[in-house]
């Protein structure tokens, strides 16, 4: 019978590269049968090698072909069957390639049952201990064969011997020892070695030599060492045959092997010779102390027996070495827990659980304290321990945590309260205010930054807000576990009177467990009286720039609180911006064009049916191409945010601003007096004219050149410099009524084009209605006509 068993690529590569087998090779088959030592290659993965049944006489087996069988060394060499004891070592390139592929193959775990279980019933996929140990290519860990040989070494067949001699005589002979353990030395004879010491060696060979010669000296060395053939049986990974220096030991072979398999022990590994047990070597002393005092070396013929594993017990959880480990018969809690390396530093560290199957029948689950009599109690086989963490809980801390510059756990004690857990008001700045603060120094000037593009009061106004970490001294909670129930109670309190004032109602008692919170005024909307805003005040005012401004002020306040107007005011072309009107224009804005987008694709569609001739097709198509174009304009306009203010077209005096209340990001600009009127759309000539008192919209057409042959004339409006829109279709306005209206300096006429030359335009109605509703001016305008 024959033996099959699979291998990964790179252990054959290792253990068989006089083979030929190289790196792109997946397979290699060593012959069945009598071992006739040829070699195949086999079909892709995985890689198949055939173990001939192993006789107690393996060197007697031949092939059909008469030939020895090839042996594999534990270095990864193949002897040659013609020439026992020499190696023909492959290039040491292709050995160096080998053992790089060999690293980077992938090694297939294999699962006993156990681990299955544990795996499929309670989700732990846990190791065999000291399994990884045999991870990784075998070659590794082969004995070095360049190293000089001990004084104990004991000389056998296929060693070979050099001799050398000067003085009366000059020898230099290698003398190889034959199966019958002798040398030939000419001249001197025929010597019997097998069986010497390496340190009694040299005195043997110059007594025999000093019969003959005189008057010199001798040496004997060991030139090359002989290969003995080991076998490895039982629940090894890769049982066969081996040849194997003369130095190697267990360890060497069971490295070679791979180890023992998941069903193997590693506990109980067995060295038989002469049918008797010499060695019995336990890896565990080796993994966990170090010791490999019973690692013997091999001799010929020995045999390396694997038995089967033994009990196996699991721990796992808060332990630093999670694992299956191999019971020795009688061992305890405290023994597993030693060999896993010891509680973790988070382990809970008063009792464990125990699952244990109990008569072979059912599982139960048993708690051992960690005294001295827990940790003295034995453990059975298929025990899995769990050490479970520690409770992240602290018992005597409270907590401080939101808006403060360290959240931190204090230590509790009688009678602590709110305030001695913050000594300090500027505790209550978080650390990322200052961050911000000392980041300032990169724009220190302004004026700069506003020449390079900027805008230097929109960024102080930004930092401002940015800054704005203002605490909320009027709310903070306590967050408290009831012990009874395990229900959170929140306890509010008011921070100022607690810290600022000291106030024993709002200075709360606090309990071990409890977490205090604390809150900026962006966290929670407070009152507008106790928020922090800031308008924008520009232009012709006399202390134009950024104000915090106090609750329920005016823009007539503010103004006044500033040092009022300049004389060059032109009150009637200010510009008053707020955020909420803006957000409010801007969601206008982009629903009215969505349901134009909308429109306009139902139409299009429509007019695609009715299109008969391709010049029809042609015009509709350049059609629709116009109207996506516009509606890709329309979607750059911004809403500004303005609100107008209806002044007076005189009015120049503070007393001329409302009483409007202010609120937070407001921006009130007052331009100086403008000096021109702008003609823009189906004029010749579309410039800005010199403002003129008295002079109306027909004096400034007539100087545009007039309007064009595709004016729509019954459509001009006007932009006024207050922001609102004067449309000469505005109901109750005669066409000479419009013309003849006065303009003022900053005032904008505008001149459509016809409809009838492109009937789409019908859709959008009434231009003059859209640039009022969204609050878009000039420039919006100026977008539009892109």
């Amino acid at each position: 019978m024959a033996a099959f068993f699979y291998l990964p690529a790179a252990f054959a590569e290792s253990v068989y590269p006089a083979t030929g087998l190289s790196a792109s090779h997946e397979t290699a088959s060593i012959s069945s049968g009598a071992m006739a030592g040829n070699t195949e290659l086999a079909s892709p993965k995985p890689t198949r090698v055939q173990i001939p049944s192993i006789q107690s006489n393996p060197q007697s087996q031949t092939g059909t072909n008469g030939a020895l069988p090839a042996r594999i060394t534990s270095g990864g060499e193949q002897i040659s069957p013609s020439a026992p004891a020499q190696s023909e070592r492959a290039d040491s390139g292709d050995a160096a390639s080998r053992r790089q592929a060999a690293k980077k193959a992938s090694e297939t775990v294999e699962y006993n049952q156990f681990q299955e279980f544990l795996l499929l019933n309670g989700g732990q996929d846990l190791p065999l201990y000291g399994a990884e140990l045999f991870f990784g290519a075998p070659s590794t860990f082969a004995p070095a064969d360049q190293v000089p040989v001990t004084s104990d070494y004991t000389v056998g067949a296929g060693d070979e011997l050099l001799i050398r001699a000067w003085g009366q005589v000059d020898i230099d002979y290698r003398a190889a020892v034959d199966r019958n353990g002798d040398i030939h030395i000419p001249k001197v004879g025929t010597l019997h070695v097998a069986g010497l010491r390496l340190a009694e060696l040299n005195g043997y060979i110059k007594s025999a030599v000093g019969r003959v010669f005189h008057n010199f000296e001798l040496n004997v060395s060991l030139s090359q060492m002989r290969s003995i053939q080991v076998l490895l049986v039982g629940q090894a990974k890769y049982p066969g045959s081996y040849t194997v220096s003369p130095l190697s030991t267990m360890l060497n072979t069971l490295f070679a092997a791979g180890g023992p398999s998941s069903k193997g022990t590693m506990r109980r590994i067995q060295l038989k010779r002469n049918n008797r047990v010499v060695s019995e070597l336990d890896l565990y002393d080796l993994l966990l102390r170090g010791d490999k005092s019973r690692d013997m070396p091999l001799q010929q013929g020995d045999v390396i027996f694997i038995p089967p594993v033994g009990q196996l017990a699991a721990i796992h959880g808060s332990i630093n070495i999670p694992a299956i480990y191999e019971l020795n018969g009688s061992e305890t809690l405290a023994g597993l827990i030693e060999m896993a390396g010891g509680l973790s530093t988070m382990a809970e560290g008063k009792k464990v659980t125990v699952e244990r199957i109990v008569d072979r029948s059912m599982r139960s689950v048993a708690e051992f304290s960690l005294d001295r009599a827990g940790l003295a109690r034995s453990l059975q086989d298929g025990d899995v321990v769990r050490v479970y963490d520690i409770v992240p809980r602290f018992d005597n801390a409270v907590t401080l945590r939101g808006n403060v510059a360290t959240p931190a756990r204090f230590p509790w004690r009688e009678g602590l309260r709110v305030s001695d857990i913050i000594p300090y008001r500027e505790g209550l700045l978080m650390r990322s205010y200052w961050r911000t603060k000392n980041a300032l120094i990169q724009f220190p000037d302004l004026r700069a930054d506003k020449n390079a593009g900027g805008n230097g009061a929109a960024r102080l106004y930004a930092d401002l807000k940015r800054n704005a970490f203002e605490v909320n001294w009027d709310y903070a909670v306590i967050e408290r576990l009831n012990p009874a129930d395990l229900t959170t109670s929140l306890i509010p309190f008011n921070l100022g009177k607690a810290v600022l004032q000291d106030d024993a109602d709002q200075n709360k008692a606090l309990r071990p467990g409890d977490v205090v919170t604390i809150f900026s005024k962006d966290d929670i909307r407070v009152p507008l009286a106790r928020q922090s805003q800031y308008v924008r005040l520009e232009g012709e005012v006399a202390g134009a720039g950024v104000y915090k401004i106090e609750p329920g002020e005016t823009l007539r306040q503010l103004v006044a609180r500033s040092g009022g107007l300049t004389p060059n005011t032109y009150l009637f072309g200010a510009e008053f911006t707020r955020e909420s009107t803006r957000i409010a224009q801007q969601k206008r804005l982009e629903e009215f064009t969505s349901k134009l987008e909308r429109d306009l694709e139902r139409s299009a569609a429509g007019k695609a049916q009715s299109a008969i001739s391709p010049e029809d097709a042609a015009s509709l198509k350049a059609q629709q191409d116009s109207q996506r174009a516009l509606v890709d304009r329309l979607r750059q306009v911004k809403a500004s945010g303005r609100v107008v203010l209806e002044f007076p077209p005189e009015s120049a005096s503070l007393r001329d601003l409302p009483d409007l209340v202010l609120e937070d990001g407001d921006r009130f600009v007052v331009p100086s007096l403008p000096s021109t009127v702008s003609v823009m759309g189906s004029v010749y000539n579309e410039n800005a004219f010199i403002f003129k008192q008295g002079k109306d919209v027909s004096d400034y057409l007539e100087q545009s050149g007039g309007t064009t042959k595709d004016a729509d004339g019954a459509s001009m409006y006007v932009i006024r410099a207050d922001g609102s829109v004067l449309s000469k279709r505005q109901s109750g306005w005669l066409i000479s009524g419009f013309e003849r209206e006065r303009l003022m300096p900053g005032d904008t006429v505008v001149v459509p084009e016809k409809t009838d030359k492109v009937s789409w335009i019908k859709e959008l109605k009434d231009w003059s209605q859209i640039f009022y509703q969204f609050g878009l001016g000039v420039s919006a305008l100026k977008i539009l006509r892109q």
